[in-house]
C-alpha cells in the first residue's frame, strides 16, 4: 500500500476553516490519505479511482465537477499572485494545482456559475484575464498524488488536499482574489479599487476572516 494511502485524518485540518498553510507554514504539495479519498469521491466509483491510484499513483485522473468541488483555471502568473493573495492576506485556500501552464485553483461547488457572474456584475471582468470555470457537466485533470518526475510533470499539486473536507474558496472570496491579483498586474497607471463606485449600489465582501 502506497504510503499516502495509509494516512488518516487525524491531526488534519478540520474542513471549516483553511489549512495551516494559510498562516505562513510551507504549502502543502503531498496528497495524503484522506485527501486522496476526498478527490475520488468526485468521481461516479470512488473506490475505483482509489484502486487505480494504489496501483498506478504517479497517473493523473479525470473528475467530473459540481459536487464535490469547482475548479477555476486562471493564467500561470495570475493564478499565482490570486494564491499569494489568498495566503497573504486572504482567509487562505483550498488545493491547487498546475495543469499545462495554468493555476487549477478548487473551489466550493457552484463557484463556476457565480464567479463569472459576480465579475461582470461589478465590471472588473476586463482587469481579470480570462478565466475558465469548470463545474456541473465539467471535468478536470487532477495530479496524481505521487509525482515520478516534477521536472517533466505538466500537471503537480501547488498545494496538495490532506483533509477529508478541505475548506474551498467560494465565488466571493475568489472575487476578492481576482481583484486583488488584477491590482497587482496591472500597469502602473492604471488604478484599480477593490471597490466599485457607491452610486452603483455595489456590494462590499469582508473575507478577511477565517471561516
Amino acid at each position: 500500500m502506497s504510503g499516502w494511502l495509509r494516512d488518516t485524518d487525524k491531526d488534519r485540518p478540520s474542513g471549516d476553516r483553511p489549512p495551516a498553510e494559510s498562516e505562513g507554514a510551507d504549502p502543502v504539495a503531498r496528497v495524503t490519505g484522506p485527501g486522496a479519498e476526498w478527490l475520488a469521491s468526485a468521481g461516479a466509483s470512488p473506490r475505483s479511482v482509489l484502486a487505480r491510484w494504489e496501483s498506478r499513483p504517479t497517473e493523473p485522473a479525470v473528475l467530473p465537477c459540481g459536487s464535490v468541488f469547482d475548479v477555476v483555471s486562471a493564467p500561470a502568473v495570475f493564478g499565482r499572485h490570486m494564491l499569494d493573495r489568498l495566503r497573504e492576506e486572504g482567509p487562505g485556500c483550498g488545493p491547487v494545482a498546475a495543469h499545462r501552464g495554468r493555476m487549477l485553483i478548487f473551489a466550493a461547488p457552484g463557484s463556476a456559475d457565480r464567479l463569472p457572474a459576480l465579475l461582470r456584475w461589478e465590471e472588473w471582468g476586463g482587469a481579470v484575464p480570462p478565466l475558465l470555470c469548470h463545474g456541473t457537466g465539467d471535468a478536470v485533470t487532477v495530479p496524481p498524488p505521487e509525482e515520478a518526475d516534477r521536472s517533466g510533470a505538466c500537471s503537480r499539486w501547488l498545494v496538495a488536499p490532506e483533509a477529508r473536507h478541505p475548506w474551498l474558496p467560494g465565488p466571493e472570496v475568489l472575487l476578492w482574489a481576482c481583484v486583488r491579483a488584477a491590482r497587482d498586474t496591472a500597469a502602473p497607471e492604471v488604478a484599480l479599487s477593490i471597490f466599485h463606485r457607491a452610486d452603483q449600489g455595489a456590494k462590499v465582501y469582508d473575507v478577511s476572516r477565517r471561516r
